[in-house]
């Protein structure tokens, strides 16, 4: 059975809080509670002025609460005991595998969601974090002991993740893997959550149709060619730029393509390394105008 979160982070519970951080919340969330005072004893005479002010107090100490969950476990777990502060959804570093031993190199950072109340689905995509990056370790061992057979080598693999979007309304986790085998290759996976009603949310999921996949690809041969005009080191595989190679070129994505919900409600498109462009090229994203979309979208829910 996989160990809870509860039980596998309290290893991380004596990181401490940065004394800055915590007397900036303390301070700024005083100032928004004067602040609210202040208006409600003038709100006959300045109504819309103090709500505007006490807003953006109010959102200033949010934008700190949520840099500090991801800063320190134990900030967001004190966070969460403040008056006005209700159950704050965190990623944490759930394990770590991790083998050093001459040219054979492995740092698999695994992330762990807390905080869902929808304890099913974290439940799912803790065991799901984990599941798959132990498969990821046990894989780079069994290559290790075929390439000693062989007479040695080099390997190695770097597996940690990212938060992409940590808003009110959205999480997105982007997750990669980067193997090295003289050359290195490099693999990302995003899950995207709707923090409110506690859902994943995929790509198929977002439009009322399959319309959806050459609307965007279309838009994304668009932004490659014009990012080649623009400047010619930006280079990718499809039609509309010369190619040196006959290699297969990009046509459309996948239903289920990689993406992410940027903060400002934005689709972006994700392409592994290799995938559509040259390897010096890395992961590339496209950022896909949410009104191209229009037509195809289920609401606005999600994409702004």
């Amino acid at each position: 059975m996989t160990p809870s979160i509860e039980k596998l982070r309290s290893t991380y519970e004596s990181v401490p809080i940065p004394d800055e951080l915590e007397s900036l919340v303390s301070e700024t969330l005083s100032q928004a509670m004067g602040v609210s005072r202040l208006q409600a004893s003038q709100a006959r005479r300045r109504k819309h002025r103090g709500f505007l002010v006490a807003a953006a107090s109010l959102a200033a100490a949010f934008v700190i609460f949520v840099a500090g969950i991801n800063l320190s476990p134990a900030f967001a777990e004190k966070a969460s005991t403040l008056p006005m502060v209700g159950r704050l959804v965190k990623v944490l570093l759930l394990r770590e595998f991790s083998h050093q031993d001459d040219t054979y190199n492995a740092n698999i950072q695994v992330p762990g969601i807390e905080g869902l109340d929808n304890q099913d689905l974290e439940d799912r995509l803790n065991a799901k974090y984990l599941s798959e990056n132990k498969a990821l370790y046990d894989a780079f061992m069994e290559d290790i002991a075929a390439l000693k057979e062989a007479g040695g080598g080099h390997l190695g693999v770097d597996s940690g993740y990212q938060v992409m979007t940590d808003t009110e309304n959205i999480l997105s986790i982007g997750r990669y893997v980067v193997n090295t085998v003289g050359s290195s290759s490099t693999v990302f996976q995003y899950d995207t959550i709707d923090k409110v009603n506690e859902i994943l949310i995929t790509l198929p999921s977002l439009f009322t149709d399959e319309r959806y996949i050459d609307l965007i690809s279309e838009e994304i041969k668009r932004q490659m060619v014009a990012q080649h005009e623009a400047d010619p080191q930006r280079f990718f595989w499809v039609e509309g730029i010369e190619q040196s190679a006959n290699l297969p070129l990009f046509d459309r994505i996948a239903a289920e393509q990689s993406f992410y919900i940027s903060a400002e409600g934005e689709l972006v498109i994700s392409f592994d390394k290799y995938e559509v462009a040259p390897g010096y090229m890395g992961v590339v994203t496209f950022t896909i105008p949410t009104e191209l979309l229009e037509e195809v979208l289920v609401s606005r829910a999600y994409l702004k």
